[in-house]
């Protein structure tokens, strides 16, 4: 699953995102109109009410590093009923690349469908925008033949192909009712605009795959330098910095499209697994040809580290039951990240942010 965000504000809610979720046997998606400021509470009560309701608890979830799920909360979920959270490599998404294309495809899919401002507006006046048009592209995609299963994927998933509008629509009506006429031509429209945007998603997925997808060549112990074009602290004017740091060993292949190095340095701690376009062989300077050469060594860069993780102030405090010791609920100054409890000794600063929660609740006395 993923998030396809900076859509243009659509509903009576205003979602400015969509969640995207694909099962992996059958390939079905679910388009789920969200807000880019969901919290982790709010994507579990989205899963809730409109994918386990239906499908019963996931098995297995593959997501990037988001807040949302990398917070506690959906930790313990995970853990409490069982459910196997599989994060993608360092700023590549492509634990499954299979999975990965059929994202990126829904993804392109989904932005040329909102794209220009889409709506209707039938003979009540009611708008209808992506947010509610774009049912009728998850069901276009649903009852179109997968490249890779030969099958549609309703008809993996439940057997059966559904009915469409279109081949039910009745063409031989007359006189209907001005509501339902301006509804089936909605519908008419609609359908030319997905399967546009089907076809459009689908040869530029097709062209931009087969131009830049190579087969690495790499193997365990071979030497690579890793790219720094997500690492944002390299100290020095940006356009000096280094491309590539290293060299790092490659202990760990996984599949064909990520390797796992061992990372020394400031980098240690860090994610090591990579996807194979963020790296290349180190080729070491030859004494031979260049015996005045002295290289110096490169450095490693340190990863943006999570700066909006400031904390903004102390709400509550709680004693610990059996321990003379109290923690405090604090609010961060990004709204991504979730209130916590934390002991004195973990908030940076506590004096100061203790004083001030202290003075307010003596003001609120």
């Amino acid at each position: 699953m993923d998030w396809v965000t900076a859509l243009p504000p659509s509903g009576d809610k205003g979602y400015n995102s969509c969640l995207v979720i694909v099962d992996r046997y059958s390939k079905t998606p679910i388009l789920l109109p969200c807000h880019k400021a969901d919290t982790a509470m709010d994507t579990a009560l989205l899963l809730w009410s409109r994918v386990i309701s239906h499908t019963g608890l996931l098995k297995n979830i593959i997501s990037d590093r988001d807040p949302k799920f990398t917070y506690a909360l959906w930790k313990n979920l995970h853990r409490l009923f069982g459910t196997k959270l599989s994060f993608s490599t360092a700023y590549h998404p492509q634990t499954d690349g299979l999975a990965e294309r059929m994202i990126q495809t829904l993804e392109d899919m989904i932005r040329r469908f909102c794209a220009y401002g889409l709506e209707f507006k039938d003979s009540d006046g009611f708008t209808h925008d992506w947010c509610t048009l774009i049912p009728a592209l998850e069901l276009a995609y649903k009852t179109s033949v997968h490249s890779s299963t030969g099958q549609t994927p309703a008809m993996l998933e439940k057997g059966w192909n559904p009915r469409l509008p279109a081949d039910t629509l009745r063409k031989d009506l007359i006189e209907i009712h001005p509501t339902a006429s301006s509804f089936k031509i909605m519908l008419y429209k609609v359908k030319h605009h997905e399967r546009q945007s089907m076809d459009d998603a689908f040869d530029y997925a097709k062209q931009k795959w087969d131009k830049s997808h190579k087969v690495p060549d790499f193997k365990v112990g071979d030497l690579v330098l890793v790219s720094t074009l997500n690492f944002n602290n390299i100290k020095g004017p940006k356009k000096l910095k280094d491309s590539y740091v290293g060299p790092f060993v490659i202990v760990a292949l996984h599949g064909t499209n990520a390797v796992q190095v061992e990372l020394s340095g400031e980098l240690e701690n860090k994610h090591p697994t990579f996807p194979v376009s963020l790296i290349k062989p180190y080729q070491p300077a030859d004494k031979e040809l260049f015996p005045l050469r002295n290289p110096t060594p490169l450095a490693v860069p340190t990863e943006e580290q999570n700066e909006d993780r400031k904390i903004k102030k102390v709400i509550k405090e709680r004693r610990v039951r059996g321990e003379n010791q109290r923690e405090y609920l604090v609010r961060y100054r990004n709204p991504v990240h979730e209130d916590e409890w934390l002991a004195d000794s973990e908030i940076p600063y506590s004096d100061k942010l203790l004083r001030r929660f202290q003075h307010e609740r003596r003001q609120q006395a």
